[in-house]
C-alpha cells in the first residue's frame, strides 16, 4: 500500500508543475532546442508488484525485477517528442520463501518495446515526462504454473506500459530519472493467463546523451566569418548622416556544410547608442555562400561629449539559427573617433552640420544686436540685409578676425579626404574671436540663421565664404543695390554673399562686393564654385547637439555697433537713391519722378520723397498716383491731417472720374483708413476699410486690424501699419 501511495504522490506531483511544450529562457530561446541532443542511451531498473492477484496465490513473497536497455531519438523538429526502443529482462518469482528453492515459482522475461516519449525541460537541470510503450515478452517458467510438473514452460506476452518521469540531468550529457509505471500483461497462449492484468512499479534509470553542451566553450557555434574587417575613423558632427548612410560595408560567409538562417546583423558601440543598430535581416545562407552588408550607426548624442581623437572598439553581432540551434557571434571592430569640429572635405554639404542656429547662446547674441540697432533700421529696405550688416559690425566690434588654421588649411583640406579638418563650432570661434574661412563662415550663417534668415556656403578652389537671401525678388534689385551683378538670382530671389574673412579689415559694403567679385571670377568655369543652401545641407547632415551654455561674453560697445552699422547703412540707401535720381533726371518723366518719390519715401527720405512727387506733379497736376503717394508719405511723417486733405482730394477725382474699380482707389481707401485709425477715429477707418473690402478684399484681409481699435491692438500690428502701399503707374 505505502508504494501505491508513493506513486500516485510522485504523480500528483509532477502534473501540478508548470508544463510548456517550448520552455523559454532569457532572449526567447527555446531550451528543449537550445538543449537537444541526437540519440541516448538508457538503463532502467524497475520493481513490479501486482495491482489485483488475478485468482493467483503469490504467498508471502513476491520479487519482480526489470532490467533494461534503451534508445531515444528526439525529433529534430520537435525534441519533446522521442520515440524509442527497449529491449529488456525480467525476473520473475514468488513463493511463501522467495529466497529458498522450496515451493518457489521463477519465471525469466525477454522482452522488447518500442514507443513515445515526451520530455520537457524545466530548465537545464529538471525536466519532467511522460512514457507510453508496447511490445512481446517471451517468458520461461522453471516451475509449470498449471501444476502439470513439466519444466522449463515457455510463452508469449503482450504487454503495455505507460508512466510519468522526473528527471534530473547531472550535467548535458548524464541523466537520471524516477518514474512510476503502470504495466499491462495479456497472455497470447490462454493456457497460461493466470498473470494477466495489472503491475504497478517504481523505478529509476540513468541515461546518457550523446552531443555537445552548448553551454560548454567548445560547443559555442562559430558558422560564419568575415574577412578584412575594417573600419573607417568616424566623425561625430556626422552623427545624424550615419543613421541613414552606412559607416562601411562588411561581408559574412558561411563556413559551415549546412546552411544558417535568420540571420539578424546589428553593430553596437557601448557608450555611444543606447542599442544595436540593425544593419540587416538575411533569411538564409547556404553552406559557402556569402552576403555583404551594410552597417549603419545610430549613436547617441553621448558623441559629441569627446575632445579630440577616442580610440574606440565596438563589434558586429551576428544572431541565427544554425541546425536548429540559436546562436550568436561578435566581431570586434576597432577605429577613431573624432570630435564634433573634425571632419574631411569628401562633401562639402558637411560644413551644415556645423551651422548651430539651436544654440542658445547665439540666439542671445543675436537678440542683443537686433535689440541694439532696432531704432536705427530702415522699414522699407531689405531687413534681411540690415540684419546681415548688424551682425557683421557686432562682430567686428567683438575683436573677430581671420586667422588661417596653420596645421590645416582650408585649401590644403578642401576635396582631400585624407586629411582631417577642423571647424570650429560657432560657439568657440565667438568666444575665441579668430578663425580661419570656414569658422567664420559658419558663425557668421549661424548668427543669421538663429534670426530665421535663410543661410548658404559658396566653395571655390581653396576658400569657402557666407551667402544669404534677401526675400527680395530678383525683380527689383535696384532696391538693394543699383548694380544688378551684386546679387545672385536664386529661384527668382536675390541672394548678397559676404567675403567674412575681410571683417575687421573693411565695411560690409566691401565685403559684400569682395564675395560677388569672387563668385563672378568663375563664370567661365561655374563649375569650381558651388553654392550650397545650408538648409538643404543639413537634411542629410543635421547640425551638431550642443548644450545650453553661457559663453561669458561682453558683447562690445552699442554705440559702435550702432554707428558702423548706419554709416554703411546710409552709404548703401545712397546708391540706390542716387541711381533713381539720375535715372528720372535722364528720362525727366514724371513717372520716374514717381518711382523715385517711392523709393526714397521706402528708405526714410522723406524730403527727398516729397520733392520727387512734386517734380512728378510739376509734369502732370492730374497725375494721380504722386498725390497719393505724398499722402502716404505724410502718414509715415506721422502728419496724419495733412495727409487726409491729399488723399481725400485724390479720392474724390477718382469718384468724379468713375474710376473706383482702378487699383488706385484700393490705395486711397486703405491709407484714408490708416490715418483715422491712427487719429483714433475708429468709426471712419472701420467705414472706409468696409468699402475697401467691396472693392479689394484681399487687401482688405491684410489689414484687418483697421476694423477695431484699442492699444493692444494697435501696437499687435506695428508691422502693418508701417507696410504701406504706394501706388505706382
Amino acid at each position: 500500500m505505502k508504494i501505491v501511495q508513493s506513486l500516485f504522490l510522485i504523480a500528483g506531483l509532477v502534473l501540478l508543475l508548470p508544463q510548456s511544450g517550448h520552455a523559454q529562457v532569457g532572449n526567447n530561446v527555446d531550451i528543449n532546442q537550445k538543449y537537444k541532443y541526437p540519440l541516448a542511451f538508457g538503463l532502467d531498473y524497475k520493481s513490479f508488484s501486482p495491482v489485483v492477484q488475478m485468482g493467483t496465490d503469490y504467498g508471502d513473497s513476491y520479487l519482480f525485477n526489470d532490467f533494461s536497455f534503451s534508445a531515444f531519438y528526439p525529433l529534430p523538429a520537435f525534441p519533446t517528442i522521442q520515440p524509442f526502443g527497449k529491449v529488456g529482462f525480467g525476473i520473475f518469482g514468488y513463493g511463501d520463501d522467495i529466497l529458498s528453492n522450496e515451493d518457489r515459482f521463477d519465471s525469466r522475461q525477454l522482452y522488447i518495446e518500442a514507443g513515445a516519449a515526451y520530455r520537457n525541460m524545466l530548465s537545464k537541470q529538471l525536466e519532467i515526462g511522460a512514457d507510453i510503450s508496447t511490445g512481446i515478452v517471451q517468458v520461461y517458467y522453471n516451475t509449470d504454473p498449471s501444476g502439470e510438473g513439466s519444466e522449463n514452460v515457455g510463452q508469449k506476452n503482450f504487454i503495455t506500459e505507460a508512466g510519468i518521469r522526473v528527471g534530473f540531468n547531472l550535467s548535458y550529457n548524464i541523466n537520471i530519472n524516477f518514474n512510476p509505471m503502470l504495466r499491462y500483461t495479456l497472455s497470447l497462449n490462454n493456457t497460461l493467463d493466470s498473470f494477466d492484468g495489472f503491475t504497478y512499479g517504481l523505478g529509476i534509470s540513468g541515461s546518457y546523451r550523446l552531443g555537445e553542451d552548448p553551454d560548454a566553450p567548445q560547443a559555442e557555434i562559430r558558422s560564419l566569418r568575415i574577412d578584412k574587417l575594417e573600419f573607417p575613423a568616424v566623425f561625430a558632427p556626422m552623427q545624424s548622416y550615419y543613421a541613414k548612410n552606412p559607416l562601411t560595408s562588411v561581408t559574412i560567409e558561411n563556413i559551415e556544410k549546412q546552411k544558417v538562417t535568420n540571420l539578424s546583423v546589428a553593430f553596437f558601440q557601448a557608450g555611444f547608442m543606447d542599442s544595436p543598430t540593425l544593419a540587416a535581416e538575411v533569411e538564409e545562407l547556404k553552406p559557402s555562400d556569402s552576403v555583404t552588408v551594410d552597417i549603419p550607426a545610430i549613436f547617441n548624442t553621448q558623441i559629441f561629449s569627446t575632445e579630440g581623437i577616442t580610440p574606440l572598439t565596438g563589434e558586429i553581432q551576428i544572431s541565427y539559427s544554425y541546425n536548429g540551434r540559436p546562436a550568436k557571434q561578435s566581431f570586434p571592430v576597432s577605429y577613431d573617433l573624432y570630435d564634433k569640429e573634425s571632419l574631411t572635405w569628401d562633401d562639402d554639404n558637411k560644413v551644415g552640420a556645423f551651422i548651430t542656429p539651436a544654440d542658445s547662446a547665439l540666439r542671445n547674441y543675436s537678440s542683443f544686436v537686433r535689440q541694439t540697432c532696432k531704432d536705427y533700421t530702415i522699414d522699407g529696405f531689405s531687413q534681411e540685409l540690415q540684419t546681415a550688416m548688424q551682425l557683421y559690425y557686432a562682430l567686428e566690434e567683438l575683436g573677430v578676425l581671420y586667422q588661417k588654421d596653420p596645421t590645416s588649411p582650408f585649401e590644403s583640406a578642401q576635396g582631400n579626404p585624407m586629411i582631417v579638418d577642423a571647424i570650429s563650432l560657432p560657439r568657440n570661434t565667438l568666444t575665441r574671436a579668430t578663425g580661419d574661412c570656414d569658422d567664420l563662415t559658419v558663425l557668421f550663417c549661424s548668427l543669421l540663421e538663429s534670426v530665421g534668415i535663410e543661410t548658404g556656403f559658396i566653395t571655390v578652389p581653396g576658400h569657402i565664404y557666407a551667402a544669404f537671401k534677401t526675400s527680395v525678388p530678383s525683380k527689383n534689385y535696384n532696391l538693394l543695390h543699383p548694380d544688378k551683378n551684386m546679387t545672385i538670382n536664386i529661384d527668382g530671389e536675390l541672394w548678397v554673399p559676404v567675403e567674412i574673412t575681410l571683417i575687421g579689415e573693411t565695411d560690409f559694403l566691401s565685403a559684400w562686393r569682395t564675395g560677388i567679385e569672387e563668385f563672378t571670377a568663375y563664370d567661365d568655369d561655374p563649375s569650381k564654385r558651388q553654392l550650397y543652401i545650408s538648409r538643404k545641407s543639413q537634411e542629410v547632415y543635421r547640425p551638431v547637439v550642443l548644450t545650453e551654455k553661457d559663453l561669458g561674453l561682453q558683447y562690445g560697445d552699442r554705440t559702435k555697433i550702432v554707428s558702423d552699422f548706419s554709416g554703411n547703412l546710409d552709404k548703401i540707401v545712397n546708391l540706390i537713391i542716387e541711381d533713381f535720381e539720375n535715372d528720372a533726371i535722364a528720362r525727366g518723366s514724371k513717372g520716374s519722378y514717381n518711382k523715385l518719390g517711392i523709393t526714397c519715401a521706402m528708405m526714410g527720405q522723406y524730403s527727398k520723397a516729397e520733392q520727387a512727387f512734386n517734380s512728378a506733379l510739376s509734369l502732370d497736376r492730374n497725375y494721380l498716383s504722386p498725390r497719393i503717394n505724398l499722402g502716404n508719405v505724410y502718414y509715415m511723417k506721422g502728419e496724419y491731417q495733412n495727409a487726409l486733405r491729399l488723399l481725400h482730394g485724390a479720392e474724390k477725382t477718382v469718384i468724379e472720374g468713375n474710376k473706383e474699380s482702378s487699383s488706385s482707389y484700393s490705395y486711397i481707401l486703405l491709407s484714408i483708413s490708416k490715418c483715422y485709425y491712427e487719429l483714433e477715429n475708429f468709426d471712419k477707418a472701420n467705414d472706409y476699410i468696409t468699402k475697401l473690402y467691396e472693392v479689394d478684399p484681399q487687401i482688405a484681409g491684410e489689414n484687418s486690424y483697421l476694423t477695431t481699435g484699442g492699444e493692444g491692438q494697435r501696437a499687435a500690428d506695428r508691422s502693418s501699419r508701417i507696410n504701406i502701399s504706394f501706388a505706382e503707374e
